[in-house]
């Protein structure tokens, strides 16, 4: 029952967005912005073809690559940071100078240190991403109350315990928020770094029929970025109820 309210939600929201589209486009003529039916039809065909599905399926390994290295990299090292002052001391400060720096300006840098393949892409999406999750999983652990490490020692737990019992569970929640608000950086990063110097997936595609004014398939590639946003958004929140499965039992209470 709960799915299909969930899922009854998402269809009156994109009937409210299809809606928004349809006035949009009669507004402003169907060369500045086509209709619904026009860009659902033409995107079904293209789906059909192998084109369209070979865009997605590079920009979706793109992107879920990238935020997996991102998780599994700024994770622990959040976790180091928020237990070991001595090593924050000096760290945190290089983390801070650099986190406003926004990482697309350094596509050119990867590009020119990784090549022209998926590489580059995936280390700028993981970096941008990456800070998130470790300033998060940083200041959770930093805000634990000092009692629950003197009663964990007290009963004798090593250290391995203490990060599998005490560090790991208080900063996972924190941790995956931030990885699925991270997921709308990631796909605009995604779009940005697949602009430039490559053939393959949707940025390139949405770049290259608006420079030769196919305002159809720019907008299919727009639209099928769009449901990959989603599913990178849903992805991340299926993971948070799978890892952190306790917070819904307290939520219940």
């Amino acid at each position: 029952m709960k799915i299909l309210d969930i899922l009854l939600r998402y269809v009156v929201a994109f009937l409210a967005i299809l809606l928004l589209w349809e006035a949009g486009a009669l507004a402003l003529g169907p060369y500045l912005l086509p209709e619904p039916v026009d860009v659902l039809h033409a995107w079904w065909q293209a789906m059909a073809g192998p084109d369209m599905p070979g865009h997605i399926r590079s920009s979706a390994v793109r992107v879920f690559s990238a935020m997996l290295l991102a998780f599994v990299t700024a994770f622990p090292l959040g976790i180091l940071l928020g237990c070991r002052k001595r090593i924050d001391r000096y760290l945190s400060p290089m983390v801070f100078l650099t986190y406003p720096l926004p990482k697309i300006v350094l596509l050119p840098v990867f590009l020119t240190l990784f090549g022209l393949g998926d590489m580059p892409k995936i280390l700028l999406i993981a970096l941008t991403c990456g800070y998130q999750i470790l300033v998060v999983t940083r200041d959770g652990i930093r805000r634990l109350d000092a009692r629950y490490f003197e009663a964990f020692r007290t009963l004798g737990g090593t250290p391995a315990q203490l990060v599998r019992h005490v560090l790991v569970p208080a900063a996972l929640p924190s941790a995956m928020t931030a990885l699925k608000v991270s997921s709308g950086t990631a796909v605009a990063v995604l779009f940005m770094a697949e602009s430039f110097a490559t053939q393959k997936g949707l940025g390139f595609l949405i770049m290259d029929a608006w420079g030769r004014g196919d305002q159809l398939e720019m907008f299919c590639g727009i639209l099928s970025m769009s449901l990959l946003g989603l599913a990178v958004y849903e992805s991340c929140h299926i993971a948070e109820k799978i890892f952190c499965r306790w917070k819904k039992l307290e939520i219940r209470r």
